[in-house]
């Protein structure tokens, strides 16, 4: 049975205020939570309708049942489990290979699906604008399918970081070079913009290379590609030319 306070403390989380004052996040769904129990991640308690998750210590698993359930997901169709983890201390930027990074991406599936193809393409590091959507929102956990727990993620000020590397600075705008006539090494950083008005000015400043994903179609009148659709194309190219 869930407690009124631990009710509370769970619907607090749906906040990014209140998951930072505590340092707590949580995850649903089985695949999700079994990828963190097999990670770094420290487990806070586990909710489960299921008498499942037997390598989880009794203390910190508690049997609910539908109704408690869906007091405390952020589902609009709750799963039959939710975990309460730690927030792990952020690790040092990795600042070699291909580092992703990501200005003022604002949707939660957006990230979530980026994380994805990060951990798909071997990308170990991202970078986040501070106006990023935050990895431990609950639609971002859910969208990382488990691979929050294997790329590396720090939110820095971009134009900084950007600013102070000496790795060459890849931007993807509508008017660049065609990626697929482009040499790409397999060292740099790639920007991806913000899903309405992609990279922005100060950011677009100190961008070395300009590339797009060309369009194909007869028409051509299709504006632009999904954020985390071109994320996949690019990648999926820099790894091809590796």
């Amino acid at each position: 049975m869930v407690s009124k306070n631990q009710i509370k403390l769970i619907s607090g989380l749906h906040q990014k205020k209140q998951r930072f004052a505590n340092q707590l996040f949580f995850a649903e769904g089985v695949k999700v939570i079994q990828e963190l129990l097999q990670s770094n991640f420290e487990l806070e308690h586990l909710y489960t309708m299921l008498n499942d998750f037997e390598e989880v210590q009794t203390a910190k698993r508690t049997l609910i049942n539908e109704q408690e359930l869906k007091k405390i997901s952020a589902l609009t169709t709750p799963n039959s489990c939710l975990a309460v983890f730690k927030m792990p201390v952020e690790n040092q930027i990795m600042n070699s290979g291909l580092i992703l990074a990501l200005d003022d991406i604002r949707d939660p599936g957006n990230l979530g699906t980026i994380m994805r193809l990060c951990d798909w393409f071997g990308i170990k590091q991202i970078v986040c604008s501070k106006e990023t959507v935050d990895i431990y929102n609950p639609k971002v956990v859910q969208a990382t399918m488990g691979s929050i727990a294997r790329v590396n993620v720090n939110y820095v000020d971009l134009k900084t970081f950007i600013s102070q590397t000496k790795l060459p600075v890849f931007g993807t705008f509508m008017d660049g070079n065609n990626i697929y006539q482009s040499d790409l090494p397999q060292n740099g950083i790639i920007i991806m913009g913000n899903e309405a008005n992609g990279i922005s000015a100060e950011i677009e400043k100190i961008v070395t290379s300009r590339l797009t994903i060309p369009r194909f179609g007869e028409l051509q009148k299709t504006e632009s590609l999904n954020v985390a659709t071109a994320t996949a194309i690019i990648l999926s190219e820099f790894k091809r030319n590796s």
